[in-house]
């Protein structure tokens, strides 16, 4: 066999900063250009094109790092400012219409006299995002992606989340009012919007639902709109399925058929959508699709741990060395090692010992308790979810079992509890793509803690008279868990419109460094009843009445180890991650009444509650 080939640093950096080109409707759009420098001057030639778009300022200092780091290998490097941000004119509306704009500027690069015609795109986030809405529209000079962390629908996970509302979105439109133009342009509207991040998310955060006109965002008209948009546009209407930019997945038969590397972590609040369009596009193209998953918080693809898991030194990646094998292999037809890669390729967690990993300087401190050694390792496999998956139920019981035996005839009492809005239960790690005074991403013990927002004790999370818990017994052997998880919930509520959610958790035995076990987070999700049966047209429910809700968790690969427990807990908040419902059946988003839902989940035969996990032998 052959030896790879691969680009080396052959080249200087020649960079030619806000360059603008005009998109369709006059609007310019301003880039940082990267090219190959020979003797101080650009390099003679043609070069293929990577390009990012951002709404996160082009000239950072980590998008001066990446572009020079792919021009002195051999590619022109384009970093752009999208419409309405920094250096390019128009108005910003975030995520909604940045397909137009990518279509054009794809089609620029690929016609200048030093672009080979071949365009690659990249970018994690909103600009993994933007890919996939451009995509949409097919551009004939686009030759190769890496979507990181981006959307496959924004309504259905990530934005709103099977009817419900990721909050951390309205934390975000503060966050980008205080890097905007306005408030760029006014000194003190941008010490006031900077004040509020660091001393008033919490206070902002309690109010929530935000009232228009009643914060500093009514200062930035477009940002106010669009939060107040996505808060109260509850239904999947023509608000989202009619831009590209939210539900690139309404528009993928229409999307480019090119080879694209879908980059994904499983604590990262885009994990179902990047695993969900790495399976639908790789069943609808011809090109080579990949999916890339590993055991990340939101891009943090080199570090070792999320939250308090730490997964030992295997979890690490060189996020531009990897970016490199693949343009390599799909813009240059290098025969980098990307050639041979699986088409799925996932970080497996659990195999960890439960310790506490010691941190501290050499010859330092090393009684600082480190992160708890969840462990794991790298996978590959040949599709996704795996060939081999065998999808097995584990039924809700009455006696707080969890198990593959369904309920019993005669069965037992349902169970119940109260849910009250004005006290949900905490937001404790999870698929959060923000850090900030009220969430924090990741695996972590489930029990209060005093630096987690919403928390009013240190007790464990189950002990609330709000959750409800099932559990294995200890298991026998190891138990390996990995794919998309579906809850089926039968439940009945007094309410006219309540929220469900469901939790799976890895329960470590007690230990000397643990004497009262550990409880932590894999996976978890949530479903707003009203849309129960569809998102376009909801449905209030009847109260007393049981339903069946079927939702998604998040995809997950995890080992529950002999002698751990799988455990499910049900319960209907995860605040603030979620927005909380108001129980009442008023307009989502604007309702500012709350009432106590009485919920009851059943587990008998006739209603046999289970959660489906894709099992591995």
């Amino acid at each position: 066999m052959n030896s790879y080939e691969g680009s080396h640093q052959a080249y200087r950096v020649v960079i030619e900063r806000n360059v603008l080109s005009a998109m369709p409707d006059g609007v310019r759009l301003a880039a940082d250009v990267y090219f190959p420098a020979l003797g101080g001057a650009r390099a003679p030639g043609t070069f293929p094109v990577i390009l990012e778009r951002t709404p996160y300022n082009k000239a950072a200092p980590a998008q001066v790092t990446k572009g020079k780091y792919f021009a002195r290998r051999g590619y022109v490097c384009v970093i752009q400012d999208v419409r309405g941000r920094f250096a390019s004119e128009g108005e910003w509306y975030a995520f909604a219409k940045e397909a137009e704009d990518g279509y054009a500027t794809v089609e620029w690069l690929g016609t200048q006299p030093w672009s080979t015609g071949q365009v690659g795109t990249m970018g994690d986030s909103y600009a993994g995002s933007d890919q996939s809405a451009l995509a949409t529209l097919h551009p004939p000079h686009l030759a190769a992606m890496i979507v990181a962390v981006g959307a496959s629908n924004y309504y259905h996970s990530s934005m709103r989340h099977n009817g419900t509302l990721e909050q951390r979105f309205l934390i975000y439109a503060f966050r980008m009012a205080a890097t905007s133009k306005e408030a760029e342009a006014d000194p003190a509207l941008k010490i006031a919007l900077q004040q509020v991040l660091m001393e008033k998310v919490p206070d902002m955060v309690r109010q929530f639902p935000l009232k228009a006109g009643t914060t500093l965002l009514r200062r930035l008209p477009s940002y106010e709109r669009w939060a107040m948009d996505i808060l109260t546009h509850a239904d999947y209407d023509d608000y989202w399925k009619g831009f590209r930019g939210y539900a690139p997945s309404e528009y993928y038969d229409e999307h480019a058929d090119v080879p694209t590397l879908y980059w994904g972590g499983w604590y990262d609040s885009y994990a179902r959508n990047t695993t969900e369009s790495y399976m639908r596009l790789s069943a609808l193209k011809q090109s080579p699709q990949y999916l890339l998953m590993g055991p990340w918080t939101h891009g943090q693809y080199e570090v070792t741990h999320s939250g308090d898991l730490d997964f030992g030194t295997e979890a690490h990646v060189n996020y531009l060395d990897m970016k490199l094998l693949w343009f390599d292999h799909w813009l240059k037809g290098l025969r980098s090692e990307a050639v041979d890669w699986s088409p799925v390729r996932f970080f497996t967690m659990g195999s960890g010992d439960g310790r506490r990993v010691i941190q501290g300087a050499p010859g330092g401190p090393t009684d600082f308790p480190g992160r708890i050694h969840h462990g794991g390792y790298w996978r590959d496999a040949s599709d996704w979810p795996l060939p081999e998956t065998r999808f097995v139920p584990y039924f809700l019981h009455g006696d707080g079992s969890l198990s593959p035996d369904e309920p019993p005839a005669g069965g037992s009492e349902a169970s119940r509890y109260t849910f009250d809005p004005r006290n949900p239960v905490p937001t404790i790690g999870g698929g959060i793509s923000a850090v900030d005074d009220a969430m924090q991403p990741g695996g972590f013990d489930q029990r209060g803690r005093a630096d987690f927002f919403g928390c009013r004790d240190t007790l464990p999370l189950n002990a609330r008279p709000d959750v409800l818990t099932f559990e294995t017994l200890p298991l026998a052997e190891a138990l390996e868990v990995t794919g998309p998880i579906e809850m089926h919930l039968w439940a009945s509520s007094s309410a006219l419109d309540t929220d469900f959610t469901a939790k799976l958790v890895d329960v470590y035995p007690p230990s000397a460094e643990h004497p009262d076990g550990l409880a932590i987070n894999i996976t978890d999700s949530i479903i707003r009843a009203r849309y129960r049966n569809s998102y376009e047209k909801p449905e209030l429910l009847t109260p007393g009445q049981a339903y069946e809700f079927v939702f998604h968790l998040y995809p997950t690969s995890n080992i529950f180890k002999a002698g751990h427990r799988i455990r499910l807990d049900v319960s209907s908040s995860n605040w603030p991650r979620f927005d909380v419902n108001p129980n009442t059946g008023g307009p989502l988003g604007l309702e500012q009444r709350r009432r106590e839902a009485h919920q009851t989940v059943c587990h008998d035969p006739d209603h046999p509650s289970h959660v489906v996990l894709p099992v591995q032998t």
